[in-house]
């Protein structure tokens, strides 16, 4: 339980640091974010070659996701951390030496949805506004 505790904790105070960096592109940082975690993996199973390749191609598909997202659409994104959030309770699952650390996966696993349900809101949010100035502008 504290590591979700935790988790959610760091997340806020993540969504809270970029919003007051008003300058900076929210979905690049957002995506740069999301690329870095799928990495973080990689880092912990360097020492098996089965974790390894997992845990790269997991990292590449996480990479793709972000990169979409700023591209595309933010509900990409938040989609990407949705995603890795099950990636991370799902990483168990696999037979695989246990290499990550203990409770990581609730940690990540509330980091990555309390940030994705922020982009979704923040989405929202955003679309809602956009809709309301061109009811204005008409």
């Amino acid at each position: 339980m504290i590591a979700v505790i935790i988790g959610i904790s760091l997340g806020l105070l993540t969504v809270i640091f970029i919003a007051v960096l008003k300058r900076l592109n929210k979905e690049t940082i957002y995506g740069l974010i999301l690329s870095a975690i799928g990495v973080l993996y990689v880092g912990y199973t360097w020492t098996d070659t089965l974790s390894l390749i997992i845990t790269i191609i997991q990292a590449v598909v996480f990479l793709f996701i972000a990169y979409y997202g700023i591209r595309k659409n933010i509900y990409i994104l938040a989609a990407g951390y949705f995603l890795h959030g099950l990636w991370d309770v799902a990483y168990n699952l696999f037979r695989l030496p246990n290499l990550i650390p203990p409770h990581y996966d609730l940690f990540c696993l509330s980091i990555d949805f309390t940030m994705g349900i922020y982009l979704v809101i923040y989405q929202y949010r955003l679309s809602k506004n956009r809709v309301a100035s061109n009811k204005l502008s008409l």
